[in-house]
């Protein structure tokens, strides 16, 4: 049970942290923003921000158990999953880690969304912007990808989860959008400040994390690689 919890609360802790990385988070605002700003009242900017949220909680949702589900419906895989997938982790976390606190780096061409995509899904209003969450969604940055297909999908093969961490990474996703979508309602002099100081947080929240990933990783690996602990 203990660690049933402690994973779920690693992928929700993931989502978060992904949503709060530099590219996500501008690109939130930027697409809450302009969405929002076209509407004529607070309660359809908070409802254009929910629909962005669960669009974007439904796109993890489902590439994460498609993934995962693919990944344990080949016999020969998952077997070998099973079997080696403790050992697998380790290096995973300790790579996934360094990349986080910025040791190694690298780059995802030609996967940004551009402004016709906001201008097209504007016209579908708050339909358009759950279109946009799952737009958006889909085109990792380098962030992103590493959290999710670095991390979250390594856990959730190991604890065989199809639905419940990925929708708990999605829920992750989607919290501080909401929080931007009613600070834009009420006062767009608050984003500014908020901005700053989650641009702050998340740099501290990614160095530690990424730290804490090094330090299971190495952990994880001279125990079950290499047998020392």
């Amino acid at each position: 049970m203990d660690s049933v919890l402690t994973v779920s609360l690693a992928a929700l802790w993931l989502g978060i942290l992904t949503s709060v990385s530099p590219c996500p988070l501008a690109t939130n605002i930027a697409a809450i923003s302009f969405i929002g700003k076209r509407m004529g009242n607070l309660g359809a900017v908070i409802l254009s921000g929910l629909a962005y949220s669960i669009g974007r909680m439904a796109t993890y949702l489902a590439v994460g158990a498609i993934v995962v589900a693919g990944v344990l419906s080949i016999p020969s895989v998952s077997m070998f999953l099973q079997k080696y997938m403790i050992m697998i982790l380790g290096p995973v976390l300790i790579v996934t880690g360094m990349f986080l606190i910025e040791l190694i780096s690298f780059t995802i061409p030609g996967m940004g969304m551009t402004e016709n995509a906001e201008k097209y899904t504007e016209r579908f209003g708050i339909l358009g912007a759950g279109l946009l969450g799952i737009l958006f969604a889909l085109s990792f940055c380098p962030v992103s990808a590493a959290l999710f297909f670095g991390s979250l999908i390594p856990l959730a093969v190991k604890e065989e989860s199809l639905i419940l961490m990925p929708s708990l990474y999605g829920i992750g996703t989607g919290l501080p959008v909401l929080l931007f979508a009613v600070l834009i309602a009420v006062s767009a002099r608050s984003v500014g400040a908020i901005f700053n100081t989650l641009t702050a947080f998340e740099k501290w929240a990614r160095y530690a994390t990424g730290a804490v990933f090094i330090g299971i990783g190495i952990f994880l690996s001279l125990r079950y690689i290499f047998s020392v602990v």
